[in-house]
């Protein structure tokens, strides 16, 4: 077991240092430019929103992806050119409309005291899951062949269903462990 473990950790950290190797800043390719506008936005969302609208707009996209897992085939067997970007507009659609609603909701006022933005940390910990679950959801609507165009480093970070499952749990968890951040 700890074997498979350690050969996985060594492939992985292969992956990471052949993306590395490759990364080309005078033609940037679709990889460098999602592994910055992740950092950036991780980073100024962080910043910007604090705390608890980080976690507001969390559970506007996790009720906007059950909206968006929750719809019958039917309405995916529209005929659109692209239908990745009907789920894409869909999701994104469905969210903001939830977050307008959600952030004028008593839910905001619930969560934390109105002067607490939580800790720098705990805002740059929600603000990077956060960013992190949104690409993993936007590349997850994108075809197999579109996604194959990655790199593996890229597709083993946010597409592969192990990675998807850690950005959709990881938020939650967090916010389970930082709990209300009221000090005691």
């Amino acid at each position: 077991m700890s074997f498979t473990l350690l050969q996985t950790t060594v492939i992985e950290q292969q992956s990471f240092q052949q993306f590395i190797s490759t990364l080309d800043w005078q033609k940037p390719s679709w990889d460098l430019l999602i592994l910055v506008l992740f950092l950036i936005a991780a980073f100024l969302y962080g910043i910007s929103l604090g705390r608890d609208r980080i976690i507001i707009i969390l559970v506007s996209i996790y009720m906007a992806l059950a909206v968006i897992e929750a719809l019958p085939p039917l309405v995916f067997t529209i005929k659109i050119d692209e239908i990745f970007a009907f789920q894409i507009t869909a999701f994104v659609g469905i969210f903001l409309i939830l977050f307008f609603f959600l952030s004028r909701s008593a839910i905001l006022r619930t969560l934390g005291s109105k002067a607490a933005q939580g800790r720098l940390w705990q805002v740059l910990l929600l603000s990077f899951l956060h960013v992190g679950l949104l690409l993993s959801i936007a590349l997850s609507f994108l075809p197999a062949e579109i996604a194959q165009n990655f790199a593996p480093f890229t597709r083993m970070i946010f597409t592969d269903p192990w990675a998807r499952f850690g950005w959709v749990t990881a938020p939650v968890l967090a916010m389970l462990l930082m709990g209300s951040g009221k000090e005691a």
